[in-house]
Formats: structure tokens, C-alpha cells, sequence
């Protein structure tokens, strides 16, 4: 597919209130708000966000050119105040040489051997969740998903040995998420760090118990040297990195990096495993070509990771899910001074927006946009998908180090659970809500039916 043609310059957006700018409709419905600037003013609009200057971009080459231009001529703007209580100085916050030291430090241990070697455990997670299910069962799948996935990271990043730690810390990251999703959608994204709200106040109590937590578990590990050097979860890799002038990380530095892959890692491939679920039962031929797949390529037995490259509907039935419900709905840049785009100088401390939700639903690049379709990630696709108009995970050399961990995972728990049960949904799609991730607004539930009639 040939790109349509760009626009040189940005155009003006809608005009804003004194003050407030066009911030009432972004947070009446921040989707619709940008799927409207693209379809009214194009791929460059100009809008505010308070007295903030922002732009939204939409065409393909734009957004090659702001997420590749990060480190040079944008900074990724941090999240929120909370979410920095919790991901500290990761390499997901941090800047420059320290970024690029943290980056070479934490990619080992997710590069696709290391993945393949967390196969088993997604599986096993998913096996056990499984011989819980009953046929007729009416389930709450988001919780089901979210409660699957965080035994799934807890189990990777720090082994079997948290015994009465693992509900203290599962608690207290729940509470977390629910903060700092709270204040990414309100009045508190744009408090002074000295502000203490109820809601900051739950947080910090949380993040003091995961810090002690955390903490116990990485001086434990580095007393144990012999399981530090051979030990398969996240943390022992973690603990054993060196740069290439031989130094550790620190034990700040350890939970920094634990804390960010547990909150990036399972909230995300959860929100994402429950569109599936409604995605498959609103489309029975794509649900009957999963169905056949798993009986072609396992035959009745449980995935490993080595079926993962053969599991090719699989993949796409994840890729398209990821298209239509991205868990992260935008990407914000901030442009530093001598910035460009587009061959256009850009103000400093422009806020520079890219829309996953607005952009991956775009008739230009996806005929019947909001159709589930599968089959446009196939090999054979009559019509190839053009880069950067699919970027769920970000892009550049900013992507999403756990990209390859979230898509294995994904595919895995629905190869395991599909064998062995059909979770059919209501045909209306739950609302929607955006925070700092985007998932349903209310519980989906599903009753559950067995596969092949199997209970």
C-alpha cells in the first residue's frame, strides 16, 4: 500500500476556551476527540491542551519521524507523578547515556531465547487456571485475565519464593494501578509533586510495601551468589547484568527495573487477552479458524515455545486485537529546542501527540476499520500493512522492551485456554476507559463453554 499524500504543514484544530484550550472535549472522550481532529483537519493539527501547545500527527511518516527522532529532537513525556513513584529511574523514565546503559543492561533479559524460557511458566499458569473452569461457568474475564497475567509476571520476575509475600505484593500493585490510572485520566496529572491527595496517599502507602518487599527479595538473591549467576527468573538476570565496564546495576536501579516489567508487563497482555475473548465471540469464523489451528499444530497437548512461530492465526488473532483495543492509546513527545518535522521547525515544549487508537483505525490503512480481521496480518495478505500505522508497542529505539514477552505471552495463554474452552461474551462491546491504559469501563462477562464439549 502507497502512503497518501502529506501535508507540509501543520493546519489550526478546533479553537479551545480561554484558559482551558480544548481540554473539556479531550476529557470527555480523548478517542474521539483525536479520531475527530484526524478526520476534520488531517494528519497535522494544532490544538491545547490548557496553556500546553500541542499537535496531534497521524500520517505514517510523521510518526516514523517523531518516534525515531526521540533522544535527538523529542523527549518521551513522563507518564504522571505516580507512575514515577512506582517505575523510579527506569529505563522507561530515564534519558540520554543512563537510558542507553539501562536499555544494554535490561534487553538481555527479555531477547527471545530468554522469552523462550518464561514459555513454560505462561503455560503452566494458564494450565492451572483452566482446571479451575467449569463448563457453564459465568466468569468475570477481565479479572480472570488480570489475576492470570499477575501470577504469570510475579512467577517470572521472582520465582516461587515469595510465600507470604505474594498476596501482600499483588495487593499493593493493585492498588498502584488503580492510582495511577485514576490520575492519568483526572485533575491529578497536573498537581505539583508536593500535593498530597487521598489518592497519591494510598499509593505511597502501596509503593512503600512493594519497596519492602522488593527490597528482601534483591538482598536475599545477592547472599545467594551461585543462584544469582544460574537462576532463570527476571530478577536473577537482572541482578547478574554488567555493562561493558563490568558494573551491576544497583539495588535501586534492580527494583526500578522489576517494578516498571511488572506494571508494564501484565496490566497490558491482560486488557488485551479480554478484547480477545469478546473479539472471538463476535466472530465465530475467526473463533473456528483458532480451533482448527490448535488441533493442526498441538494436537490436544499444551503449547511450548517452540510452537509459537507455527501458531500463525494465533499471532494474527492477537496483532488485530492489539489494533482495534490498544492498551496504550497515545505516545507524547515533548519537542525540544531546534526541534523539526515534517522539514518545519516546531516550538520547544510542543506537546507532540500520536494516537494508536486513532491511527490503527484508519480507513487509509485498514479497509472496514473497525472489522475484526485477522487475516490482514496473514503472510498472504492481498494487501501488506504499512510500517508505523500498527504501533501498540511504541516504535523506534523507544519501543517497549517487553514487546516480544507481551505477544509470546499472549498467544500462549490462548492457544492453552482455547483448546479447552470457549468464553462466549455478550455481542455489545463494554465502554471504554482511558487512563493511562485503555480497558473496559465495567466487568465483561463470559459464560464459559468447554471445547469439543469437554468440561
Amino acid at each position: 500500500m502507497t502512503s497518501a499524500p502529506l501535508s507540509v504543514s501543520p493546519v489550526p484544530g478546533p479553537r479551545g476556551l480561554p484558559l482551558l484550550g480544548n481540554l473539556r472535549a479531550f476529557g470527555r472522550d480523548p478517542l474521539d476527540f483525536f479520531v475527530g481532529l484526524r478526520e476534520e483537519y488531517g494528519d497535522w493539527v494544532t490544538w491545547s491542551l490548557g496553556p500546553k501547545r500541542c499537535m496531534l500527527v497521524s500520517h505514517p511518516d510523521l510518526i516514523a519521524e517523531v518516534i525515531g527522532g526521540v533522544e535527538q529532537d523529542y523527549d518521551i513525556r513522563p507518564i504522571s507523578w505516580s507512575f514515577k513513584q512506582i517505575a523510579g529511574d527506569s529505563a522507561l523514565m530515564s534519558r540520554g547515556e543512563d537510558w542507553r546503559r539501562k536499555r544494554g543492561l535490561v534487553q538481555p533479559a527479555v531477547r527471545p531465547r530468554q522469552v523462550r524460557a518464561y514459555a513454560a511458566n505462561m503455560v503452566e499458569c494458564s494450565s492451572a487456571l483452566a482446571d479451575r473452569w467449569r463448563d457453564g461457568q459465568r466468569i468475570d474475564v477481565h479479572r480472570e485475565m488480570t489475576e492470570l497475567t499477575q501470577r504469570i509476571i510475579v512467577r517470572t520476575l521472582f520465582g516461587n519464593d515469595l510465600g507470604p509475600g505474594t498476596r501482600a505484593l499483588g495487593e499493593a500493585m493493585a492498588v498502584a494501578q488503580k492510582e495511577i490510572s485514576v490520575e492519568a485520566r483526572g485533575i491529578g496529572l497536573h498537581l505539583p509533586s508536593w500535593a498530597r491527595t487521598p489518592g497519591r496517599r494510598r499509593l505511597l502507602r502501596a509503593a512503600a510495601i512493594l519497596d519492602a518487599e522488593v527490597n528482601r527479595l534483591i538482598s536475599a538473591r545477592r547472599r545467594d551468589v551461585r543462584r544469582t549467576a544460574g537462576g532463570e527468573d527476571l530478577l536473577d538476570r537482572l541482578l547478574a547484568a554488567r555493562d561493558d565496564q563490568g558494573r551491576r546495576l544497583t539495588a535501586k536501579e534492580v527494583r526500578d527495573e522489576a517494578m516498571t516489567l511488572w506494571i508494564a508487563g501484565h496490566e497490558t497482555t491482560s486488557i488485551t487477552l479480554t478484547w480477545i475473548w469478546y473479539l472471538l465471540s463476535t466472530s465465530p469464523e475467526s473463533s473456528a479458524r483458532l480451533t482448527e489451528e490448535l488441533k493442526r499444530v498441538l494436537g490436544g497437548r499444551p503449547p511450548a515455545a517452540e510452537d509459537y512461530d507455527r501458531l500463525t492465526w494465533t499471532q494474527c488473532v492477537v496483532k488485530e486485537a492489539l489494533r482495534l483495543y490498544p492498551p496504550v492509546w497515545s505516545l507524547i513527545a515533548t519537542a525540544r529546542p531546534g526541534a523539526t518535522l515534517g522539514g518545519r521547525a516546531i516550538r520547544a515544549e510542543t506537546l507532540v501527540w500520536c494516537s494508536q487508537w486513532s491511527t490503527q483505525r484508519d480507513p487509509r490503512w485498514f479497509p472496514a476499520p473497525t472489522a475484526f480481521r485477522p487475516e490482514r496480518w496473514a503472510a498472504d495478505a492481498p494487501v501488506a500493512v504499512p510500517d508505523h500505522v500498527w504501533f501498540p508497542f511504541g516504535g523506534g529505539r523507544r519501543a517497549c522492551l517487553g514487546a516480544r514477552f507481551a505477544l509470546v505471552e499472549a498467544a500462549l495463554i490462548v492457544a492453552t485456554l482455547a483448546q479447552r474452552f470457549t468464553p462466549a461474551c455478550p455481542p455489545d462491546a463494554p465502554a471504554l476507559l482511558t487512563g493511562l491504559l485503555m480497558q473496559p469501563a465495567e466487568p465483561l462477562y463470559a459464560t464459559l463453554r468447554g471445547a469439543n464439549g469437554t468440561p
